[in-house]
C-alpha cells in the first residue's frame, strides 16, 4: 500500500476506515478534533457508509459507540482528555460489559495545557478501569496500533483505549498504509445478558475483567509494542513511554543511546520487562509525557532500594510536556535550541476575531451591569471565554463544560440576584441544558445568556446541534416564553439589546437572552463557497 503524509490524528482515521470500522463517534475538542474531521472528509469513509456524525458530547458518543459494538461492529470514539471526565460513566461500565464489535477509545492529552483546563492524564482511567493502554511514540506507531486495538479488543471482549498528546496528534509524518478490511456482519452478543449490569451480573463480568487484565500483559500483540535496547553504559537505564522515547533519541544523532532503554507504549506492562532493565542498571529514569504514573508505580513494583528518577523527585518538571530540551538536561547533556525567535511569530494572547458577535455581545453587558455590583457573570468553554481578558474583563469563572450555568444557580441561592451565565450554543447542548432544568425548578434569578454563533467555534466551525433549536430547548426545558428573548449582538443595535437585557437581569426567576450572529470565521468560508459553487456553474 502507498505511504501518505498524516497527522498523528488522520493516521488514526485513516487506520480506522482501513480496519473496518463502521462507526466514528466524537465531540470537537482540541487536540483529537481532525480525527472526526478527517473521517468526515474521506471519500473511502463515505463509501463504506462508516457513520462519522458529531454527538452532542463525550458521553453520548462514547455510549453511541458502545451501543454499536454491541452489534457488532468495530467503533471508533475520540475525545480530549477532559471530554473523558464527561464520558467516564460509559468508559468505565464499559470495561465491566465489555464489548461485542472492536471499541478504541481516543484520549488525547494536552499536557502544558495549549488549549484545555488541566493536563490530566488518561492514564489514570485505563489503569482505574482495566482498560489495556496503547500509546505510540509516532505516526506509523498510531496508525498500527489500530489495527491491534481492535484485534486486541474482539479477542478479550474489552475496551481498548488509544492514548496520544499534543504534539503526536498536531505532528505530520510518513505513514504506510496496510491491506484494507471487510466491516464485520452485523452481530449481538452471545451472552444477551452481557450488557446488563444488575448488581449480580455486575460482580462476575467484574471478576472476569480482572483476569483479563492480568492475562493482557504477556499477550504478544500488546506486547509487540515494547522494545528493549541493549546499551553498554549501566550506570543509567532509562525507561520511556510513547513520545518522550523520541525526545530521547533526539539527543543522540545516530540514534545509538548508549545505555538500556526500555520502550514501553502498550499497558498493562509486564513486569519481567521492567525487573529486567532494573537489574542491569544502577538507577532508573522514567520519562513519560503526563502524569508520573508509572514512576509511582515501578518505585513499588521494584523492590530493594533501587533508585528511579522522573517527575517525582525534580529530575524532570512536574508539570508541562517535555522535549529534547528537558531530556537533554535530565541527561547532564548539553542542550541544543535554535535562535531567538522572531518577534512576528512570539505568542499573543489570544482575542476576538473583528467582527465578532461575542465582543457587541459583552459590550451591551457590561453596560446593563453598570448598576451592579461586580463579580457576578458565570462562563463557559469556548471562544466567548475571551471575555475574561482586557478590555472586556467580562466574566468571573470558566471551570468546565456547562459550569456557567449551574454556577450562577449556585450563586443565587447564595443570595447573589441576580446572577448571569454566559455560554455557547454547542456548549448549551452539550452540557448546559440540565442546569438550565435545575434553573427552571428553582425558579432561580438567574440570567442565561447564549451566545449563539451557530457553530462549534472555538474548534474549527463544526456542526452545532442547538443550531435552529434552542427557542424551542429552553421553552421546552420550562423557560417562560416571554423570558426566552432574542438579540443580535450589531453595534447598531448596541442600545436596544442593553435594554433588554437591563428587562431580564430585573426579572425575579429565570430568563434566557439569545444573542444569535453566526461566527465570522464560518459566515466568511460559507460565502466564498457559494462564490466559488456560482463561478462552477
Amino acid at each position: 500500500m502507498h505511504t501518505l503524509l498524516l497527522l498523528g490524528d488522520e493516521a488514526i482515521a485513516q487506520a480506522g476506515i482501513d480496519a473496518g470500522m463502521s462507526g466514528m463517534y466524537a465531540y470537537p475538542g482540541t487536540p483529537s478534533t481532525e480525527i472526526m474531521e478527517f473521517v468526515q472528509g474521506s471519500r473511502e469513509a463515505a463509501m463504506k457508509t462508516i457513520h462519522r456524525e458529531w454527538s452532542a458530547n463525550e458521553k453520548t458518543a462514547m455510549e453511541a459507540a458502545l451501543g454499536m459494538s454491541y452489534a457488532g461492529k468495530r467503533a471508533m470514539v475520540a475525545m480530549k482528555h477532559v471530554g473523558l471526565n464527561v464520558a467516564a460513566d460509559g468508559f468505565i461500565n464499559a470495561a465491566i460489559t465489555g464489548v461485542n464489535g472492536g471499541l478504541i477509545v481516543v484520549a488525547a492529552d494536552d499536557p502544558s495545557m495549549h488549549s484545555s483546563q488541566n493536563e490530566q492524564d488518561s492514564r489514570f482511567y485505563a489503569k482505574f478501569s482495566f482498560v489495556p493502554v496503547l500509546e505510540p511514540s509516532n505516526q506509523q506507531e498510531a496508525y498500527d496500533m489500530v489495527f491491534a486495538g481492535f484485534e486486541i479488543s474482539e479477542k478479550y471482549k474489552v475496551p481498548v483505549m488509544l492514548r496520544i498528546t499534543t504534539r503526536l496528534a498536531h505532528s505530520r509524518s510518513g505513514v504506510k498504509r496496510k491491506g484494507e478490511r471487510k466491516q464485520n456482519a452485523l452481530t449481538l452478543p452471545s451472552d444477551p445478558r452481557q450488557f446488563v449490569l444488575l448488581p449480580a451480573i455486575a460482580r462476575r463480568r467484574y471478576h472476569g475483567l480482572l483476569g483479563i487484565y492480568e492475562s493482557l500483559r504477556y499477550d504478544e500483540t500488546l506486547g509487540s509494542f515494547n522494545q528493549y535496547y541493549e546499551g553498554s553504559d549501566r550506570r543509567l537505564g532509562i525507561i520511556s513511554f510513547g513520545i518522550s522515547f523520541n525526545y530521547l533519541t533526539e539527543n543522540y544523532p545516530d540514534r545509538d543511546v548508549g545505555m538500556p532503554v526500555l520502550k514501553i507504549c502498550s499497558y498493562p506492562v509486564d513486569n519481567s520487562l521492567l525487573e529486567r532493565i532494573a537489574a542491569g542498571s544502577d538507577e532508573l529514569l522514567v520519562l513519560e509525557e503526563g502524569y508520573p504514573v508509572m514512576e509511582e508505580l515501578l518505585k513499588g513494583i521494584l523492590s530493594g532500594g533501587k533508585s528511579v528518577k522522573g517527575r517525582l523527585d525534580g529530575t524532570l518538571p512536574r508539570e508541562g510536556e517535555l522535549n529534547p530540551a528537558i531530556v537533554a538536561a535530565a541527561l547532564g547533556l548539553p542542550a541544543t535550541r535554535g535562535g531567538e525567535v522572531p518577534e512576528i511569530v512570539r505568542m499573543r494572547p489570544p482575542s476576538f476575531c473583528k467582527g465578532c458577535g461575542h465582543a457587541d455581545m459583552y459590550n451591551a453587558l457590561h453596560e446593563a451591569l453598570a448598576g451592579y455590583a461586580p463579580g457576578r457573570v458565570f462562563s463557559d468553554i469556548g471562544c466567548y471565554t475571551l471575555g475574561a481578558l482586557p478590555p472586556y474583563n467580562a466574566i468571573n469563572s470558566c471551570v468546565d463544560m456547562g459550569a456557567s450555568v449551574t454556577m450562577a444557580v449556585g450563586a443565587a441561592d447564595a443570595g447573589l440576584v441576580p446572577s448571569v451565565a454566559v455560554i455557547g450554543d454547542s456548549t448549551f447542548t452539550h452540557s448546559g441544558m440540565t442546569g438550565l432544568l435545575d434553573a427552571v425548578i428553582k425558579n432561580s434569578p438567574v440570567t442565561v445568556i447564549i451566545s449563539d454563533n451557530s457553530t462549534t467555534g472555538m474548534t474549527g466551525g463544526q456542526q452545532s446541534h442547538a443550531t435552529d433549536r434552542l427557542e424551542s430547548i429552553c421553552e421546552g426545558l420550562g423557560v417562560d416564553r416571554k423570558h426566552i428573548r432574542t438579540i443580535v449582538p450589531l453595534r447598531k443595535n448596541h442600545e436596544e439589546n442593553i435594554a433588554i437585557m437591563k428587562e431580564e437581569l430585573a426579572y425575579n426567576g429565570v430568563s434566557v437572552i439569545i444573542a444569535r450572529r453566526e461566527c465570522i470565521q464560518t459566515a466568511s468560508r460559507r460565502k466564498k463557497e457559494a462564490v466559488k459553487q456560482t463561478d462552477n456553474k
